[in-house]
């Protein structure tokens, strides 16, 4: 016969009510009563009934990610597995479980996220990007669905997201390379149509303006997160006349393709080429030679916006998460990709 809720309650010396406050991590319960009654349920092999607690509460205790149409920047790309690593350790601690959703196109992904929302197999959802014109939060947002953006968005300032100073981090950065004296400083950007992309490149411009130093056209490159994109573009920097001196890249993994193409044409870093990157990926530390990179704090990040959306989730629609949006710290690392003075 199947242990009940009642047969736990009993040998713990609880009331059901009780122990069933203990499952859904009630805060009034106190540590020692919560320890107890889960060893209670872990002696007499106790395993609620997720469906019926689901009927009662109106929540199936699951969250989504909502992954990045590209599963080959998704897999080569440690940023989103650590934070990924993030939302999963957070969630898994205030006993939520995690599912994974993607689309081929913008409207599988909105009808994907209505199925898991709809059908009431998830309470919310975690977007690991944000998109200068994105169909899925619409849907998201006019629906009132409770979800959590990672980045920022340009249509909507109240919704919940976590992000870092995009902007000032890439500013940090290319003044790093200014004040090693490098006058010719070029960009490698990621997709125009995100967000990140359009914020890195404002920075990055910025500290040239302020500066009083030129930023042309041809300095500046486009592409995705993967080492194919850095490849192709320092193939296209090292080609011109007047080519950059230094080069702020948008993502560590577009680094190592930079890396190759340098060391295949037979260029140094940092003696004919300074790098500066972003999100200081632990392979950043490891690469030849060891990156400078901008560290973003990708583990708080998806912790952060996994615990934001449990909160939302857990509280009332009238009782507002504060912050709305919340801004990871970043800091510039210095390695010896970017030590080289063109002063001397």
């Amino acid at each position: 016969m199947a242990v009940t809720i009642k047969d736990v309650a009993k040998k713990a010396g609880v009331s059901p009510s009780t122990v069933s406050r203990v499952l859904s991590n009630h805060p009034r319960i106190s540590a020692e009563t919560s320890r107890r009654v889960k060893e209670i349920m872990e002696e007499l092999g106790y395993h609620p009934n997720i469906m019926a607690k689901s009927l009662v509460s109106r929540t199936t205790n699951s969250i989504c990610i909502m992954l990045p149409k590209s599963a080959e920047e998704l897999f080569s790309n440690f940023f989103f597995m650590e934070l990924i690593r993030g939302i999963v350790t957070q969630a898994n601690r205030q006993g939520f479980d995690v599912l994974l959703s993607s689309g081929a196109n913008e409207k599988d992904e909105v009808e994907g996220v209505a199925r898991l929302l709809n059908g009431h197999r998830v309470d919310g959802v975690i977007l690991l990007y944000s998109r200068t014109d994105d169909p899925v939060v619409d849907f998201l947002y006019q629906n009132n669905h409770k979800f959590v953006l990672i980045g920022r968005s340009e249509q909507y300032a109240d919704i919940l997201s976590v992000d870092t100073d995009n902007v000032q981090a890439s500013y940090d950065a290319t003044k790093h390379l200014i004040s090693l004296g490098h006058e010719r400083i070029g960009f490698v950007s990621g997709p125009p149509e995100l967000v990140v992309s359009k914020d890195r490149l404002q920075g990055y411009l910025q500290a040239l303006s302020d500066a009083g130093l030129e930023s042309k056209p041809e300095w500046i490159v486009e592409g995705e997160f993967l080492q194919e994109s850095g490849y192709r573009a320092i193939s296209f920097f090292m080609n011109l006349p007047d080519r950059p001196t230094a080069i702020v890249l948008v993502d560590d993994v577009i680094s190592f393709g930079v890396l190759r193409g340098l060391h295949e044409l037979n260029y140094k870093v940092p003696n004919d080429l300074c790098l500066v990157s972003f999100n200081n990926i632990p392979l950043a530390e490891m690469s030849t030679p060891p990156l400078s990179s901008v560290d973003i704090g990708i583990y708080n990040m998806g912790y952060t916006a996994s615990q934001m959306l449990i909160q939302a989730i857990q509280h009332k629609d009238n009782d507002p998460i504060s912050p709305a949006r919340y801004v990871i710290p970043h800091r510039l690392v210095v390695r010896e990709s970017s030590i080289f003075s063109a002063k001397a």
